[in-house]
């Protein structure tokens, strides 16, 4: 597991690349200011790589904040694009 910054842990992501763990790491850093902006309360992000035998990527976020949890699910053939899928269906949840 990675962590980063103490409160975002990415599971499953350490079998990436050095170049595309690098921008895995950019999109996450991105998302989780505006998360953080639009949820306050914002306690952790929980990022979780599948990478079943087709080589379709299925990310798994879970963000825990005091208010509850907020979860989403996105794959594609595309890491970067079902990374960012996953991320904006959190930010785009009404906050509670």
């Amino acid at each position: 597991m990675i962590e980063l910054g103490g409160n975002i842990k990415l599971k499953g992501f350490t079998e990436l690349d050095a170049a595309t763990l690098i921008v895995v790491k950019k999109i996450v850093g991105n998302y989780t200011k505006r998360l953080s902006t639009n949820h306050p309360d914002f306690d952790e992000l929980l990022l979780e790589l599948n990478q079943p035998e087709d080589k379709t990527f299925n990310i798994n976020a879970n963000f825990s904040k005091k208010s509850g949890n907020i979860a989403s699910e996105a794959d594609g053939a595309n890491i970067f694009f079902a990374l960012s899928r996953a991320l904006e269906g959190i930010n785009s949840k009404p906050q509670k």
